[in-house]
């Protein structure tokens, strides 16, 4: 397994990506940390699709997600360390840019959380932004991820390495994210609800400058490196 992929990677959307990875006929799925439920929708219409629980810890993010009706989706609350499921109950887990915000002594045991709601020969797809590239050079600036990321690959590597799951593949690709102004780049990322930065005059100015200096006719437009990790329950587990 790798951190980082190589220099030259596919554009793709996720959407994409993950039907490539995965069949989702008949499949129950759990998503963990799903936000504002945007890569939510796109699952829930996937076709052969059962249901989608959709989990978001953020309580200011989960009261918007309850006033959403989506069909075949059920939204709740509660970390992915304590995961309030029976064991054995999903087909797919997924986890969409999550794993690095929880706390890293929490990882490991989310891993066996995870492997325990799983069903046998169930899969978990994680995917993980790669602490490359200009918008990660923005984004340092204010919100260094760079420690959380290598440890959230840690923690997939070791579920890896001791045999708590399988890896089946791993894959590489970029997606392409737009902005029209700054104030849509502070709107998105700088105010989010689940993280209160505290940027000082001095830091939002910087920002600032970083992020126009990327101006283009297209507006502010940066590639951003993602890593997958698919891993598969074994079907007969290991004793944990």
């Amino acid at each position: 397994m790798k951190l980082t992929g190589p220099v030259k990677q596919d554009i793709k959307r996720e959407i994409d990506v993950i039907n490539r990875m995965l069949s989702f006929d008949g499949k129950v799925i759990l998503e963990l940390g799903c936000g504002a439920a945007d890569v939510t929708r796109l699952l829930a219409k996937q076709e052969g699709v059962v249901s989608v629980t959709a989990v978001e810890i953020d309580p200011i993010q989960y009261k918007s997600n309850l006033e959403m009706e989506i069909p075949k989706v059920t939204f709740k609350s509660y970390g992915a360390q304590e995961i309030e499921e029976l064991d054995d109950s999903f087909d797919i887990v997924m986890l969409f840019k999550s794993l690095h915000h929880v706390p890293a002594s929490e990882m490991d045991k989310t891993l066996k959380e995870i492997h325990r709601v799983l069903k046998p020969g169930g899969r978990v797809y994680f995917s993980e932004p790669v602490f490359e590239g200009n918008f990660n050079e923005v984004l340092r600036l204010f919100h260094d991820e760079s420690l959380v990321r290598q440890q959230a690959f840690s923690a997939i590597n070791t579920a890896v390495d001791t045999k708590l799951m399988d890896l089946e593949e791993e894959y590489f690709f970029k997606n392409i994210i737009k902005f029209q102004s700054f104030e849509q780049f502070e709107s998105g990322i700088l105010n989010i609800t689940h993280t209160d930065f505290q940027l000082s005059e001095e830091i939002l100015s910087e920002v600032k400058r970083r992020f126009m200096s990327y101006e283009s006719e297209e507006g502010f437009v940066f590639e951003l490196p993602n890593r997958i990790d698919l891993l598969k329950k074994t079907a007969l587990p290991n004793k944990l």
